[in-house]
Parts: C-alpha cells; structure tokens; sequence
C-alpha cells in the first residue's frame, strides 16, 4: 500500500479544473492539454497535475475502432443519436463521455524508480476509494465482462462498472486518466456502444475480439450508491481527498510555454481524426 500511496502523496499538486467548460469544449482538445502536461510534469517543469474535465454528448473511440470493418456506419449512428465521435491517441475502446461523467488526469513524473504500469493505475483506484469513503462502498478494480472499453482495472460495485482507467506515457510524464459515471444512466450508455458495435461489425468475424456489450453491466454511481451524486459533488470530495494527503494545491491554467506545445498536440490531435473521418 504504501508504493501505491506514494504516488499521491505530492508535495504539491497543480489543479486544473475544467470540468464546467461547456459543450464547446472539444475532447480532442483534452488529449492534447494531457499530452502537453505529461511533457512538462516529465521535464521538471511543471508540478504533478490533476486536471478535471468533462466532455458533453461525445464518443471516444480508441485506435482499435478505427479498424472495425464498417466504422462509418458505426460512426454515422452514433452521429445521429447527438454524439460527437473523435478517436483518442491511446488505447482502449469505445467510451461515453457526457455531462453526468467526471474525467480526471493525474500527471506524474516517472522518477527514476519508475512508476510501472499497474502503480499508476493502483494510485488511481486508491484516490477513487478515499473519494467515495464517505459512501461505504466496496469498489473492485478487475475486469467487467460485457461492459464497454473492458480492462483489468474498471472500477466496479456489486459487479456494475462506474469507471474505466487508462495511461498514456510521453517523455518522462505518465498520465493515468479516469472517467467516473457520476449520474444518469449507465446501461443506458451502454446501450448506444452497443448499437455502434452492431453496425460497425454488421457480424463479420475480425483479428481483433470487440466487447459484446451488454448494458445491464454498466452503472453510474448515483444509481449504485442510491445518492444523488453529481460532477460538483465528486469535485469537491477530489479536492478534500487530495488535501487530506497532505500536500499544497493550488489552482492553474496552462503557461504561455504549455498554450505553445498545446497548439502542436492539438494539431496532431485534429490531423488523427481527420485522417480516420
């Protein structure tokens, strides 16, 4: 336990919160304000990062969806249900992104003793658990056949998947990045992934296995906890979690160096997608 608390356990901890920016903010655009931390944190140059942030009526693909056999039919549907569709530059699958889940980045240095892949995502689903403490709940970090963007560390009650965990690693900044179904439906967004996976597979077998989704899977933390629990509420338990480990917060926003490599991250971001789409 006490690697795991290491890692959170900062002596200072750079808060960005963009979780109230509003449906203009584009997700492409968070993929690259990560990449663009996970540079500075990795060179000295920044503190370790939390970074809050939530995306409305948007669906993120992963690399491997851009492969499926009829992925425009899947894209078109997804079109038609409201969503956006962008494709991260990471791993992983197909998730839901609206303004009932709460992302959150945590960006480290990797030290000299190296954070390995499974420290960072155990600081990831030890923070969730100090947050949810009050909740009483047990949460398990193992993998939720039948859910979407399925791994080994989805964090679950009573067998239900809430949240997902990933990693992205540039240059000596690690970036452990969580989506937390705070409210609405979690079956219900299940439910769209499905209908995308059916029409971007239409049935054809394929080198790679997609998930068969089944909805009843999936939950938000409101439905699982009987609270209403919302992004302000996560937010704010974040920000006391974080304070009762000890270490300084303070608020920021990118510095003039960071808006700089943002615009080139942002670029490569905006040329993926394009090529895919």
């Amino acid at each position: 336990m006490k690697m795991m608390n290491e890692l959170l356990q900062q002596p200072k901890w750079r808060i960005i919160d963009q979780s109230h920016f509003g449906p203009m903010f584009d997700a492409k655009q968070s993929f690259a304000i990560d990449d663009t931390l996970c540079t500075t944190v990795g060179q000295g140059a920044s503190d370790a990062v939390v970074r809050s942030w939530v995306h409305h009526n948007t669906i993120v693909l992963g690399i491997q969806d851009t492969k499926l056999p009829y992925l425009h039919d899947g894209v078109s549907f997804l079109e038609e249900q409201g969503y956006r569709v962008i494709v991260r530059n990471s791993g992983g699958l197909a998730v839901v992104l609206d303004e009932g889940v709460l992302n959150l980045s945590l960006i480290l240095p990797d030290t000299k003793k190296g954070i390995d892949i499974n420290r960072g995502y155990d600081a990831m689903w030890e923070l969730v658990k100090h947050m949810l403490a009050p909740y009483q709940a047990n949460i398990e970090a193992r993998e939720i056949v039948g859910s979407y963007c399925p791994g080994s560390y989805d964090l679950s009650i009573h067998g239900k998947k809430f949240a997902g965990i990933s990693q992205r690693r540039i240059r000596g900044g690690v970036a452990v990045q969580i989506y937390l179904c705070a409210s609405g439906s979690g079956s219900a967004r299940a439910e769209v992934i499905r209908g995308f996976y059916e029409r971007a597979l239409k049935g054809e077998e394929t080198k790679f296995t997609y998930p068969n989704i089944v909805p009843e899977t999936m939950a938000s933390l409101s439905e699982l906890l009987h609270e209403p629990l919302t992004v302000p509420t996560l937010m704010l338990r974040l920000l006391e979690t974080l304070r009762s480990f000890g270490g300084e917060l303070y608020s920021s926003s990118l510095t003039a160096e960071e808006l700089a490599l943002y615009e080139h991250h942002l670029q490569r971001m905006i040329e993926r997608n394009e090529k895919v789409f």
